[in-house]
């Protein structure tokens, strides 16, 4: 018997008062005590999400809702390096969701403005509030996110960074974890300044249960570009939202890897807002076992002569499940539109699910707008090709298994961060082949 509406509000507005009862917003200055409190008003409108939830469908979010996080085994990488590790950049680190001064170098070392979010929050006055919670808040229609409000009223630190021109490095930011139910939260707020350019670098685990928001503001003629690797640690549970605004002739490329983790759910939400942007999301995932890997992402045209990508591909093996919701928004006023989705899945066994939902909504009459969406196993045809030439079935495997994510990856515009991306994928193959 189905659920009256009403009732199943009233039971989710339990929860969320529940879930909200007892937990202080961190102590902070004029705009961030404003902007955290509207923050929780929209949690207690929105209430907290349920697998009901139309794109919450494929991803149950039982276990980043709960009141503790779950525990999440440690562990410790002794057959590579960090991924970044060659990469000349800026490190700053958090353990836990908290900021390690001693591990990270110094912040203006890469040529842009960089504050600390406990530390700014504290100001009356920041540039940070323009933008804070402001398009978090934006990103709630049509689409509601309420984790990510959440992450607004409650994370209490992060980086605020302000780029003037083109940044001399990149801006590393590493999230390491040391307590088996470490429960973190964090939140970034990037501004990129008229012709100004920037690359931010993620990676790590984080937490046992992660929560971030990174919002960013790219002006006109500004250029981001961000990479992320989400891994190793295979219990850990983490939902990242990035929301980003676009000027004209403005640039956003996101690239993120995810290799293992128990629940990975990452959101993406693009407003192209001037004439000539381009916003390109893009994300490789290798999941084994009990892994579930979710790329929500929302990019819509409100301006003409735009182009967006988004290209997932999914390797998915021993009963992983993939999941990519994406949708392209076409205005009225966004002619000459470029919209390009592609998600595609690579099954290794028939327990492996991959649920997908591309989505186009198109209102302007002169556009070029594409989707498509595939799921299957490897070629027999190509991998016969191989074999045929000496080459061994599991090394001929991981050969077509990066040509496959191949195409991801060339959305990395450094060539030197991309490579250490395929690298990193080629010993996580490596070791399945062991």
């Amino acid at each position: 018997m189905a659920i009256p509406k009403a009732k199943l509000r009233a039971s989710k507005q339990e929860a969320t008062n529940e879930w909200l009862a007892g937990r202080a917003m961190p102590a902070g200055g004029a705009w961030a005590t404003a902007a955290r409190k509207e923050a929780v008003e929209r949690v207690r409108a929105l209430t907290l999400p349920t697998k009901r939830d139309e794109y919450w469908k494929y991803t149950d979010p039982t276990s980043l809702t709960a009141a503790e996080a779950p525990e999440a085994s440690l562990f410790e990488i002794t057959d590579e390096g960090a991924v970044f590790e060659q990469i000349d950049r800026v490190r700053l680190v958090f353990v836990d969701g908290v900021f390690d001064a001693a591990a990270s170098d110094d912040p203006s070392l890469a040529g842009v403005e960089i504050t600390r979010l406990a530390e700014a929050a504290g100001n009356d006055i920041h540039w940070a509030k323009d933008y804070y919670g402001v398009l978090e808040a934006a990103g709630q229609s049509p689409v509601e996110r309420p984790l990510a409000a959440f992450n607004t009223a409650f994370a209490d630190d992060g980086v605020l960074i302000r780029a003037t021109g083109k940044a001399e490095k990149p801006v590393s930011l590493i999230y390491e974890r040391g307590e088996k139910a470490g429960d973190a939260m964090l939140h970034h707020v990037i501004r990129v300044e008229p012709g100004a350019e920037l690359t931010v670098l993620e990676n790590g685990p984080a937490a046992a249960r992660f929560s971030q928001v990174m919002e960013v503001d790219v002006a006109d003629g500004g250029r981001l570009h961000h990479v992320r690797a989400q891994g190793r640690d295979h219990e850990r549970r983490a939902v990242t939202h990035l929301f980003a605004r676009l000027g004209e002739e403005s640039t956003l490329k996101s690239f993120t890897l995810v290799a293992n983790g128990r629940l990975t759910r990452n959101e993406a939400v693009v407003w192209l807002q001037g004439e000539n942007g381009a916003a390109h999301i893009s994300g490789a995932s290798m999941g084994d076992g009990e892994f579930l890997g979710d790329d929500t992402v929302f990019v819509t045209h409100s301006a003409p002569h735009c182009e967006s990508r988004q290209v997932f591909k999914k390797v998915l093996r021993g009963g992983a499940v993939g999941v990519f919701q994406g949708k392209i928004l076409v205005e009225q006023p966004a002619q000459k539109t470029d919209g390009y989705q592609i998600s595609q899945s690579l099954l290794f066994d028939e327990r492996s699910q991959f649920l997908a939902k591309p989505e186009l909504e198109i209102y302007a009459d002169d556009v070029q707008c594409s989707h498509g969406s595939t799921s299957g196993e490897i070629d027999p045809d190509h991998l016969f090709y191989m074999r045929a030439r000496g080459i061994p079935q599991a090394e001929a495997e991981s050969l077509l298994v990066l040509a496959f994510i191949a195409e991801a990856i060339e959305e990395i515009e450094d060539e030197t961060l991309a490579e250490d991306i395929r690298a990193r994928l080629s010993r996580w193959l490596e070791r399945r082949r062991a």
